[in-house]
């Protein structure tokens, strides 16, 4: 197997990561480069400052190809934002009078047609995402290429954000210097990290708990069936901090970092923390206890949302392997109790798996969609045939991007 190297880029509210990783002659995906720094320019997911953003990509590809000693010309790049939305849509037709066996130029018309929804001029399709099909009724066929059949119905859920947003984080990408090789929704990718083998199978919810968004995806008979971003995450949680004991931003963080617990029944009273080691000028003390109750409140609140959601999708009380939570916030101690209380199912700390290399750097949650992303890179680059999508040059135009043919593929491999 020809050695190749994959890169993946996760621009998130609170940091920019870049993994490289390189595939070895046994198969296995080996991480050679990381590259973090803080990330400016973001508010919940999205771009709000070009220049800023611009120059935290670039940082962090620079620290990224440093220690990996590769220059990085091409990338897989997360996406995600309160702009993306997500519906389920149905596309069927008949199979052709000259021969009963369903092929793919079949699959093709249904995905077509299950695209063919009304989506308003300033949103485009980011992921088109197979379900299942049905072949002249018969339900839950995974794979109908070579079926005989006289009707074939496709189930998608798809996947759309809004334009600007999508065009402004593309255009940060080009102006570090590198190629997209496929924008990916982040929960997907978060996915590929942590979900094991039968969770989707039996029913599972993904949250993804970042610095400006949660990203939720619900998963059920091994398709997606749900995708959510709610504008909540880390940095709330740092927000009340900072307004209930009356600390700079900065400040703030640091003290979730360094003794945030989501359950102040575990925390001593006597427990105080000396804010001298943050603030020189401050001999301050703080009760650990409070900052326990502050970040409990807003947590709690979150996983009420959360729980809301499932509600919404129809899957309350269906996902046997309950939830699996990752991203920076999910390494609060005590998050766990407080996620499986109010959602009242299992719950799981998300980290990513079967990493190589670098992995003990990168072994916590707040790596898996970083990681997700070379796992998705990965697993489509192997499949997909080597063509030209239109979007390999970095200055070409953005609607090839987000070419039919380019979705389509993309939609025979989720």
């Amino acid at each position: 197997m020809q050695e190749r190297v994959i890169v993946g880029i996760d621009v998130g509210t609170t940091k920019v990561c870049v993994l490289v990783g390189e595939l070895d002659r046994d198969g296995k995906l080996n991480i050679v480069g990381v590259g973090t720094c803080p990330s400016q320019g973001l508010r919940r997911g999205v771009v709000v400052n070009i220049e800023e953003t611009v120059t935290s990509i670039a940082a962090s590809l620079d620290r990224a190809e440093r220690l990996s000693g590769k220059k990085i010309s091409a990338a897989y790049v997360g996406i995600a934002g309160s702009h993306i939305d997500s519906q389920n849509s149905k596309g069927f037709v008949a199979i052709s009078p000259n021969h009963r066996d369903i092929v793919q130029d079949d699959i093709s018309r249904a995905i077509e047609i299950a695209q063919a929804i009304a989506i308003p001029a300033n949103r485009e399709v980011i992921h088109v995402i197979p379900r299942g099909y049905v072949v002249d009724g018969q339900e839950g066929i995974k794979n109908p290429i070579g079926m005989s059949g006289f009707r074939l119905e496709v189930e998608t859920h798809i996947i759309t954000g809004a334009v600007s947003s999508i065009h402004n984080l593309i255009k940060c990408v080009h102006r570090a210097h590198v190629d997209i090789e496929d924008l990916v929704l982040e929960p997907l990718a978060s996915s590929e990290a942590v979900l094991a083998e039968g969770e989707t199978d039996l029913g599972v919810a993904l949250v993804d708990i970042g610095g400006g968004t949660t990203d939720i995806a619900i998963f059920a008979d091994g398709a997606i069936w749900q995708t959510v971003v709610l504008g909540v995450g880390g940095n709330h949680v740092t927000s009340d901090i900072a307004i209930g004991l009356r600390l700079p931003p900065a400040v703030a963080e640091e003290l979730k970092i360094t003794y945030g617990h989501c359950d102040p029944d575990s925390i001593d009273e006597d427990d105080m923390i000396d804010l001298s080691q943050f603030m020189p000028d401050c001999n301050d003390l703080v009760p650990r206890k409070l900052l326990a109750q502050i970040i409990q409140a807003r947590v709690e609140e979150l996983f009420g949302m959360v729980h809301e959601e499932i509600k919404k999708s129809g899957y309350d009380g269906l996902l046997t392997a309950g939830i699996v939570i990752t991203g920076g916030c999910a390494e609060l101690p005590g998050i766990l109790d407080v996620a499986a209380r109010t959602l009242d199912i299992p719950a799981r700390i998300g980290t990513p798996l079967g990493m190589h290399g670098l992995a003990d750097s990168i072994s916590r949650p707040a790596y898996s969609t970083a990681v997700g992303l070379l796992l998705w890179g990965l697993r489509h680059t192997s499949l997909m045939i080597d063509e030209d999508d239109g979007y390999g040059d970095g200055g070409a135009d953005m609607k090839s991007r987000f070419s039919f043919l380019g979705r389509l593929v993309r939609a025979f491999f989720p």
